[in-house]
Parts: C-alpha cells; structure tokens; sequence
C-alpha cells in the first residue's frame, strides 16, 4: 500500500494510470469483437499508420494527435473497403498498409528530426506522455465505449458472429463495422502515447484471448476481458514503478502472466472434467 500511496503522490503517474486504464479498458472491448473476427492484427497496422503520421507531424512542426487521429481513421476506413470490395484478404491487407506506413514513418524520422525523445516514445511508449488532455479524451472515449457496448450489446453480437444474419435482422452491419473502426483507430492513437507502436495491439489482444481460455459466452468474455484489462494495466505499472522498468513492456509481461494462467486453469479444469 505505501508503494502505491507512493505512486500517486507523481502527478504524472496519475494521469499514466487514469488515462492508460481507460485505454485499456476500451481496447478490451473492442478487442473481442476484432479477435472473434480475426481482426485482431488491425491493432498493430492501426499503431504502425500512426507512427508514420506521427512521425510525418513532429516534422513539420505540427500537433501530433490532431494529425495522427483524423490519418488513422481514414486507414482504418480503408482497411474496410480493401477487405470488403477486393480480393485482397483482411490479414494481407493489415500487413501491406502496416509496413508500408511503418517504412514511411522511419524514412522521415531520418531525413529529418532523427530519432528525436518525442519519437522514441511514440515508438516504444513514455508514462511521461500522457497529458490532461489525453486524460480526458481517454474518459470521454471509454464512456462511448460503453455506451456503445452496453446499449447495442445484441447487434454487436448478431454483427461478430454473423454479419450475414444480422443484415437479415435488419442490422446496418457497415455502420456498426466503420464505429468500431473508428473507435479502435482513436484508441490506438490515445494508447501509442503509454504503450509504443510496437506494443499498443497487445491491449486488444491479450485480455480476450486469456479471457476466451476460461468463459464460453460473449457476454463472458467481454465483461471478463474489461476487468482483467483493468488489472493488469494497473499491476503492470505497478511492476514498472517499482524495478524501473519500461512501463509498455512491464504491462505487455502481466498480460502474458495473466493469459498462462488462464491457460493453466483451462487444462486443469479439461483434467477434471
């Protein structure tokens, strides 16, 4: 307890641990409809068009965030169209859009500013980071979240399952499909800042795989994915805190714990059963 009394006394470190839990929390959610999808590596092309942004903004001179949101967003969009109208498949077309960003970014941090602290921690992530405004946006993104889960739970169900169904109940599925795009692509933007472009889809991804380990519903996995997501961003940085480790890479290590775990509970109740 005096560790984490400790903690809070930085302010810095609250607005780490208030802003990151949010982010986390709507990654998780949003998370278990991408992996039920397999979209789960949008996360990771998403991280990699915004660092290319990102990287494209600092040279210039400009806002970072209000760069990289609106670029991010439309890759997401694209990503869309690519998967529904062509032959490409969703997880080619991630990896195109993904290195291609990725190269470009690299290619104008060298030309330029070089591999300045500002581009370092978009790349590898920074508690430091994190602003009030970040802070807020967070807060603002994880209630329409919520909003978004907790009042349009079935069709986000009928859409994660069968898109084809739910077009037959009367779902408008590329509405649903374009709001969860844009919210995975504001969430990765707002979670680049703590956890790094190389780390950020970790976020989307371990909560609901561990989760699916133990709890067969979607309900389940949801609510299961939000609270661990919670727990293990806190203890993660918790861990970082106390050895002075890279906080992005310490929350990344008890996800990883977290999902063993749930493996093992999984095989031991297969042995019981």
């Amino acid at each position: 307890m005096n560790l984490i009394r400790e903690m809070l006394s930085y302010p810095f470190l609250v607005r780490a641990l208030a802003g990151g839990m949010m982010v986390s929390l709507c990654a998780s959610l949003l998370g278990v409809s991408l992996v039920l999808r397999r979209y789960s590596m949008i996360g990771d092309g998403l991280s990699h068009v915004s660092f290319g942004a990102l990287s494209i903004a600092l040279a210039m001179g400009w806002s970072p965030l209000k760069i990289s949101i609106p670029v991010v967003v439309l890759a997401a969009f694209f990503l869309l169209r690519i998967t529904e109208n062509s032959r490409i498949k969703s997880d080619a077309a991630i990896a195109l859009i993904s290195a291609s960003a990725l190269a470009l970014g690299i290619i104008v941090t060298s030309l330029t500013t070089g591999m300045t602290t500002d581009v370092s921690s978009y790349m590898f992530g920074s508690i430091l980071a994190m602003s009030r405004e970040d802070v807020w946006l967070s807060v603002v993104l994880s209630l329409v979240v919520l909003g978004l889960f907790v009042i349009c739970y079935n069709r986000i169900f009928a859409v994660t399952f069968d898109e084809n169904f739910a077009k037959a109940t009367g779902v408008n599925v590329g509405r649903y499909n374009i709001i969860i795009a844009v919210l995975t692509a504001v969430t990765i933007v707002l979670g680049m800042r703590m956890m790094g472009a190389m780390l950020i889809s970790s976020l989307v991804i371990f909560p609901c795989l561990s989760s699916m380990r133990v709890f067969k519903s979607f309900g389940g996995v949801m609510v299961s994915s939000g609270i661990l997501s919670l727990a293990c961003f806190f203890a993660g940085m918790v861990a970082s805190y106390q050895f002075s480790i890279p906080a992005g890479a310490s929350v990344v290590v008890v996800n990883l714990c977290a999902f063993l775990l749930f493996m093992a509970w999984q095989s031991l109740g297969r042995l019981r059963g």
